[in-house]
């Protein structure tokens, strides 16, 4: 089957993102989410991005208003029917995600693949709860999307070889470059990355460095672009612990136990950028650390 037009569910920091590079690559783009607030900044922040690509000549004038073109959005969730394929980019819960692939599948045409964006929840078992587990996978986008070159495709134990081919071939067609992971819980990303991150919070909560210590260690002692604490206020507190939960219930080994300091930073409702604060302030002209 020809991918031709591409639904979004999610207008967020990662479904904007999505709607992007689709459209930038020629595909037809409806974007949906539940507030019409939503929809509209991510659009804004969508041109923003394109412009700033023009700025940096990687794309013409042409080109942007070309993508531009090709994005629609919508609220309802049922106007995404006739797409050929549907990515799913709406917050890492799994009872979330469960609901809008429910609320979807009236309204799809037989042959259309359903993807989720999911970070770390089981694709087989989202894929169980639809009528299409064969046409069913992980497509895991790195955060910011238009920047990022990797595309982590996940197969449920249920996805056929002409599925994974189709995203596969998709992948490629957007520039980018496809990771095959198993679905374990995290995948492979993840599975590195958001430890590492537990860890220097470890380190934090037990005083072995400063907030400012620990970033500038990983970045000129192993040539890391950005601090794991600076990194983890970038993705977002709230999805970094959600992720820690997803592996240490998942594969149940104390190594992936959520330091009680990030906990508590998202009892705080200090989420990182998203929330102005985090490990770092960011209420002021710089970024000043909270610890």
């Amino acid at each position: 089957m020809e991918i031709r037009k591409v639904g979004v569910v999610g207008a967020g920091q990662m479904g904007n993102g999505i709607a992007h590079v689709f459209a930038l690559a020629g595909y037809e783009v409806l974007m949906t989410d539940i507030s019409q607030e939503s929809l509209d900044k991510a659009m804004s922040l969508i041109g923003r991005n394109l412009d700033r690509q023009v700025a940096r000549e990687k794309i013409s004038e042409a080109e942007k208003s070309a993508a531009l073109g090709r994005i629609s959005t919508t609220l309802r969730l049922a106007d995404l029917g006739p797409t050929d394929l549907v990515i799913e980019a709406a917050t890492e819960r799994e009872t979330v995600k469960q609901a809008i692939f429910e609320d979807l599948l009236p309204h799809l045409k037989p042959e259309t693949i359903l993807t989720s964006n999911t970070s770390s929840i089981s694709i087989t078992r989202l894929a169980s709860r639809t009528d299409r587990p064969e046409k069913f996978m992980g497509f895991h986008f790195m955060n910011p999307v238009p920047v990022m070159q990797l595309v982590e495709l996940i197969r449920g134990i249920a996805t056929d070889e002409p599925t994974y081919k189709a995203l596969l071939e998709v992948v490629g067609k957007l520039g980018k470059t496809a990771a095959s992971a198993e679905d374990f819980p995290a995948f492979i990303v993840n599975r590195i990355l958001m430890p590492m991150i537990n860890e220097a919070v470890y380190t934090l909560y037990e005083g072995v460095g400063s907030v400012q210590s620990i970033d500038l260690s990983l970045k000129l002692g192993a040539n890391h672009p950005m601090g794991p604490l600076e990194l983890a206020d970038f993705i977002g507190l709230d999805t970094c612990l959600a992720i820690m939960n997803v592996l240490h219930e998942g594969l149940a080994d104390t190594k992936y136990r959520p330091c009680p300091l990030l906990v508590k930073y998202v009892e705080a409702g200090w989420l990182g950028r998203k929330t102005k604060r985090g490990f770092y302030d960011y209420r002021g002209e710089t970024p000043v650390p909270t610890r």
